[in-house]
């Protein structure tokens, strides 16, 4: 699909434009440009573009306001030491934003289309991407929706797919701090044959109740039990979780339908395969991890996601309880894999499993 590109006439001043990138806050400030491919029912994905970053113009009974037909992915480019640019895995992203739409009734889009999006992006914005220290970079919002003006309750017949970006600094200030866990013991991300598995605004809407109970705690991120029996440990309210026990081996919570399959997840498991680590997928109850973290028995927990990274869990807290994981530290095992990973992102670590992309010299 050939892009047709519209540069933005006033684009950001290159000295403002540094001043944010030296110092950037995560989604406060956006590129110049944005790329934007329509689906008709009757036409297929058309009309691919890249034009300067602004408003859409909606109709208030666009379907997506009404219906919530939305999805969306976040991933990053990387400035290397030699200048390039990179990201990391997009084909996955791509697999994953199509098992999003076929969940939501939207059209999938071509793998190709979602990566060359990237690269056209970059050709354009590609002097908002940071230096690489401080692990900054330019993270990318595409993203996906109905866009037919039609209030019946169906799948929209038209869609559209955007790209934007903004450059980004740590997720979490304070480099690797263990940050503390709310438990949501009275509300639910996800249930069984729901949405909990698309990447989709309707479960983050839902999550933001208890996330306000949890930073009214000093907690940072909020931990999800199953819908069903409140039992089994599911996911953070934007990223999954590792329990390291003292035999070395690993476990993370099985993937049953609700909970989101993360690329910094698959990722993570892959690296601990390859330093030697036994990883099981399997469910995981908060009774084990209350009884395996106050008998030494859990020595480090984990959290990880394209934003944050990797992240050191240090409590847990909820209205009835306050566990801590290990005297608060960050372990061993977390410090390893979150330097392999971003030394892999960054290009400081060989890349052996060609996880990266090159999107620009």
């Amino acid at each position: 699909m050939e892009f047709a590109i519209t540069k933005n006439p006033n684009p950001v001043p290159q000295a403002e434009r540094e001043a944010i990138i030296e110092n950037p806050t995560f989604g406060t400030h956006l590129t110049d440009h944005q790329v934007v491919v329509v689906w008709e029912k009757d036409k297929g994905w058309h009309s691919a573009e890249v034009i300067p970053y602004g408003p859409i113009m909606m109709d208030p009974s666009s379907a997506v306001l009404h219906y919530g037909q939305e999805i969306f992915e976040g991933i990053k480019a990387y400035r290397h030491e030699d200048g390039s640019i990179w990201t990391f895995r997009p084909e996955e992203n791509a697999k994953r934003l199509q098992r999003s739409a076929k969940r939501m009734a939207l059209p999938e889009l071509p793998i190709d289309v979602f990566v060359d999006s990237l690269k056209h992006l970059i050709s354009v914005d590609g002097a908002w991407v940071p230096k690489p220290e401080g692990e900054k970079t330019l993270y990318f919002r595409p993203f996906e929706i109905a866009a037919e003006n039609f209030l019946g309750v169906r799948a929209a017949h038209r869609a559209e797919y955007r790209v934007i970006a903004s450059p980004v600094g740590p997720y979490f200030t304070g480099g690797i701090k263990p940050v503390s866990i709310w438990i949501a013991l009275n509300s639910s991300r996800a249930g069984k044959h729901g949405t909990g598995e698309a990447k989709t605004g309707g479960n983050y809407a839902a999550s933001l109740l208890a996330q306000g109970e949890g930073y009214e705690q000093g907690c940072s991120q909020v931990m999800f039990l199953d819908a069903e029996t409140a039992t089994f440990i599911e996911e953070l309210g934007g990223m999954n979780l590792f329990f390291v026990y003292k035999d070395g081996s690993v476990a993370t919570p099985s993937l049953d339908g609700t909970i989101l399959r993360g690329i910094t997840r698959d990722s993570v498991i892959t690296l601990l395969q390859d330093a030697g680590h036994r990883v099981e997928e399997r469910k995981i109850t908060l009774d084990e991890v209350r009884k395996g973290i106050t008998s030494g028995e859990i020595v480090e927990v984990f959290a990880c996601g394209t934003a944050a990274v990797i992240t050191p869990v240090g409590t847990f807290k909820s209205t009835q309880e306050e566990i801590v994981v290990a005297g608060n530290e960050a372990g061993p095992v977390t410090i390893a894999m979150r330097q392999e990973l971003t030394g892999i992102q960054y290009g400081i670590v060989p890349d052996r499993h060609n996880w990266m992309l090159k999107l620009a010299d």
